[in-house]
């Protein structure tokens, strides 16, 4: 079945930074924003771009991961010609390995995949980032330049620069050099992780990295450096609009803590009507706000229950906070219960965990405290 583009999802990361929060679950599946995962917003970045075939590369705890996804119905993937596959690491009998060795190697494993779509182009994404953007536009600027390679560029300050892969341009947007995490950054042009590929190209690049035992088989370290070596067509498209990427357990409460500002890009209310991020629906029963509860620029999900003080915070489905509790500046995952008297500051409360009667949480809240059950 051919198809111009065909999007691959790179999910099989293991977001150590998160800490507890994915030591039992792969960190696009980690909840964000009071209903979501992390994986719902590329996946409904491609259904709203048309994009109607994707892979969805597994490897770390990749069990709740492939149900979640399954065959991509919640963001209307699983149409007679469309589809979300999930494409786990798995074992090649030619050199017994199990797992995804790099970015580039976890592509070149699923190249049989690529192949039967007969794909003009190759959507890399990675399955970790919270933004909308529209990968029909980035696609419209690779076909225009006649590009090789085309990557998502975000405009970053330059203290910020030396965090990430940054992409050295002339003034027609050309890469003329890209440099991983320099300690002197020449621009602050930063790489998003979003690459669109010609096909062609991206499969004879692939096969030849695959051969050489010495590569990391790294989209940075070695694809993007060989096509640049080789006097590729490499261009940079820049990105304007809000992108977080959630590595940490600090950067995951601030994009939190972000959706509760007037101002913020994101728009997950959708006001736009324009680019609805699609998510499971937990069916809970409605929100109950007693008559002693107070809340205060905060945001609540479907099934919970209030019967304390709730400020600048975020609730997923089925919290209970209890008579005299008080939740400030934090995030409650899902099915948390904050017992009566309890008081929890800039915390993220990881799903199921019980605050018990009388508990003080992070009071002085110098830094943002992770409260989990998991080891």
């Amino acid at each position: 079945m051919k198809k111009e583009m065909v999007a691959m999802i790179l999910a099989g990361g293991r977001g150590t930074r998160l800490e507890a929060l994915t030591a039992k679950v792969a960190k696009p599946a980690v909840h964000f924003g009071g209903k979501y995962r992390i994986i719902d917003f590329p996946l409904s970045n491609c259904a709203n771009s048309n994009i109607d075939i994707v892979g969805v590369l597994t490897q770390y705890e990749s069990v709740l991961l492939g149900t979640y996804v399954g065959s991509g119905t919640k963001w209307g993937l699983d149409g007679s010609s469309s589809l979300a596959a999930i494409l786990p690491a798995r074992e090649r009998g030619e050199v017994g390995a199990t797992w995804y060795a790099g970015t580039a190697d976890a592509i070149y494993q699923n190249i049989s995949f690529l192949d039967s779509y007969d794909p003009d182009y190759v959507l890399i994404l990675s399955g970790d980032h919270i933004y909308k953007m529209d990968y029909d536009k980035m696609l419209e600027a690779h076909k225009e330049r006649k590009a090789d390679l085309t990557v998502a560029v975000l405009n970053v300050s330059l203290k910020e620069a030396s965090r990430f892969g940054i992409m050295n341009t002339y003034e027609d947007g050309t890469i003329y050099e890209f440099e991983e995490k320099p300690a002197e950054p020449k621009s602050t042009l930063a790489s998003m992780g979003i690459y669109i590929f010609s096909y062609k190209a991206l499969r004879s690049y692939l096969i030849d990295d695959a051969k050489d035992e010495n590569s990391k088989h790294d989209f940075g370290m070695n694809i993007i450096p060989a096509m640049l070596k080789d006097g590729k067509r490499l261009y940079a498209y820049e990105f304007e609009g809000y992108w977080k990427d959630v590595g940490t357990v600090e950067s995951l409460w601030q994009a939190n803590m972000d959706l509760l500002d007037d101002k913020n890009d994101l728009d997950l209310y959708n006001l736009k009507k324009d680019w609805k991020i699609y998510t499971e629906d937990t069916f809970s029963h409605p929100q109950i706000i007693s008559e002693d509860a107070v809340i205060k620029n905060s945001m609540l999900t479907q099934g919970c229950v209030i019967n304390g003080e709730i400020e600048g915070s975020v609730l997923f489905d089925n919290v209970f906070v209890g008579k005299g509790a008080k939740v400030v500046d934090s995030v409650l995952m899902p099915g948390v219960l904050v017992e009566e008297g309890a008081e929890v500051y800039k915390a993220i409360v990881d799903e199921d965990c019980v605050i018990r009667a009388g508990t003080e949480i992070n009071k002085q809240a110098e830094k943002v405290m992770l409260i989990s059950d998991n080891k």
